[in-house]
């Protein structure tokens, strides 16, 4: 039969999601591009970018077991920006951040990151069941 149609909000998230995941990652890249920095440290955004990019493409059609990975996608974004956009909040002065972009700028961006990726993951959750 006819596949069912995905809701503005369900298009709206995977959209979000497709292009967080994949700023995130070539963010990173930005970032730390000839700065020397751990490989840990780089590898961790491909992952949690990784995770929502995959989970926001495979997020159609809208069933329960790939709502709940999507929505657990948001929340690890959300659980490593966290540590990283209130350490940079609060650093102490003279702290360098090992990158290409401006301390200032570079806070603003993982912020905004932090932020769209609590917003992904409550209106994920909140969005009403597919019947």
């Amino acid at each position: 039969m006819f596949a069912e149609k995905p809701s503005a909000l369900t298009r709206a998230l995977r959209v979000l999601g497709v292009l967080h995941g994949s700023l995130l990652i070539a963010g990173e890249t930005l970032r730390s591009w000839g700065q020397g920095r751990p490989l840990a440290s780089v590898l961790d955004d491909y992952w949690i970018g990784g995770f929502v990019l995959v989970a926001a493409l495979t997020f159609r059609p809208d069933r329960l077991a790939r709502r709940a990975a999507f929505a657990a996608a948001w929340a690890a974004n959300a659980g490593a920006l966290y540590l990283s956009f209130f350490g940079k909040l609060f650093a102490e002065d003279g702290v360098s951040f090992h990158s290409n972009i401006p301390d200032d700028v570079l806070t603003a961006l993982v912020g905004l990151a932090f932020a769209t990726s609590l917003f992904g993951m409550v209106a994920t959750i909140a969005m009403q069941p597919r019947r």
